[in-house]
């Protein structure tokens, strides 16, 4: 599948050639190594006013990024993951402010970090319990083994909890290791991106009786026509994967990195709720433009309307922000002015972050240097892709939301 133009740019408020310096300014990152390749999407009121690809999905082979090239999403499954749960609140199958131990015993009697070292932490007991809605919002305590920030984050990594999990762990037992392991913080008392999204992948099969990959088949992929959207490829399908990069530390140019990224041709034994998933910019867009249109596209309605404005309304305790509420060590977003949803970072004001963008805006993105956004004011979404790793290490989202909103004129 392919995503291409269906509407002229300055028909839906686009000048053609403002748009045209997306191009132009990404395509020097590949033309000068940065990048090996990417592709970007740009609509507006579901129409495609811009959509393009540069460089190699595969520079040692050759290979070039083509339409229909397979990208490793990461973290833009937590959406996905998200809207499947809500999917099961709206049936009324649990309520947001439910205990999560309800349905998974692991995190009953939690215990948070208070002082020491990963050898000998001290730790004192949860005075509230992870609840549905604190996994949506990154708020339940937990944390990444990859983060490297933190005592408790140094205690994941010694369980085997790094950038991947232990080999032949499943979700169910993954969860089981991160009951056992202290808390960041009280649940509720601050924001830290963490496992939240795997526990809620486990959640959703606990509740629905299905295992998480056959749930998003059944429930979401296969109705949406979502055809390319997969955990991991094989045969034919693995000619279309892009190679995976990381910046060389000295030149800066992009290297491979086969090490994390032959992954993605293998099965997973855990499908991972929180970064699992390999799509297609053709998939994920209409992914986002189900949400656009407030959970239905082309006759399939996956959630009510007023349920996706809920999603994607600022859920921080008082509405505060990222700025106020974030434990640090996190590249992702602009933290300032930023508050965060059911599954998605919510835009509540995009002064402090000096990046043009509109109130109410959601957003997420990948550790591979994926992004993606929903404006609802502008009737905007934006995609692109490429494979570097880590996310923070060229503004990349930034330069698109300027390149993209200062194209509009109408």
């Amino acid at each position: 599948m392919s995503v291409a133009r269906s509407k002229d740019p300055d028909q839906i408020g686009f000048d053609p050639a403002r748009l045209a310096r997306i191009d132009e300014h990404f395509g020097a990152y590949v033309d000068d190594g940065r990048l090996a390749g990417w592709q970007v999407v740009v609509t507006r009121r579901g129409e495609v006013a811009h959509s393009s690809t540069y460089g190699l999905r595969d520079r040692e082979s050759g290979a070039p990024v083509e339409a229909d090239t397979l990208w490793r999403i990461y973290s833009m499954t937590k959406p996905v993951t998200s809207v499947a749960a809500m999917m099961l609140w709206e049936e009324g199958r649990f309520e947001l402010t439910d205990e999560i131990s309800h349905w998974l015993p692991e995190f009953a009697d939690l215990r948070v970090y208070s002082k020491g070292s990963t050898l000998k932490p001290y730790t004192v007991p949860a005075v509230e319990p992870i609840r549905v809605w604190h996994l949506l919002t990154h708020t339940a305590g937990l944390t990444y083994g990859f983060m490297q920030t933190s005592v408790v984050d140094g205690l994941y990594r010694a369980a085997g909890y790094d950038l991947l999990p232990p080999a032949d762990v499943d979700l169910a037992s993954a969860c089981a290791a991160f009951g056992e392991l202290p808390l960041l913080f009280q649940p509720g008392t601050a924001w830290g991106y963490s496992v939240a999204t795997d526990v809620l992948g486990r959640l959703v099969e606990v509740v629905s009786g299905q295992s998480l990959d056959a749930f998003f088949a059944d429930r979401i992929f296969d109705p949406l026509g979502m055809t390319d959207t997969r955990w991991w490829v094989e045969g034919a399908e693995a000619e279309r994967m892009a190679a995976l990069y990381v910046p060389d530390p000295r030149s800066g140019q992009a290297v491979r990195y086969d090490q994390l990224g032959a992954h993605a041709y293998r099965k997973p034994v855990l499908h991972s709720g929180g970064g699992g998933l390999i799509s297609s910019a053709a998939d994920y867009h209409r992914f986002t433009q189900l949400l656009l249109r407030g959970g239905e596209l082309d006759g399939v309605r996956l959630l009510g309307s007023r349920t996706v404005r809920f999603m994607t309304r600022n859920h921080l305790p008082g509405g505060q922000d990222l700025g106020t509420l974030s434990t640090g060590g996190f590249a992702e977003t602009t933290l300032d002015g930023v508050g965060f949803g059911l599954g998605f970072a919510v835009v509540d004001d995009p002064i402090p972050s000096r990046v043009p963008s509109s109130v109410g805006e959601y957003y997420w993105g990948g550790v591979a240097s994926t992004a993606f956004w929903v404006d609802p004011a502008e009737e905007i979404t934006a995609l692109f892709f490429t494979q570097l790793m880590p996310s923070s290490t060229y503004p990349i989202r930034a330069q698109l939301r300027q390149l993209v909103y200062s194209a509009l004129v109408d």
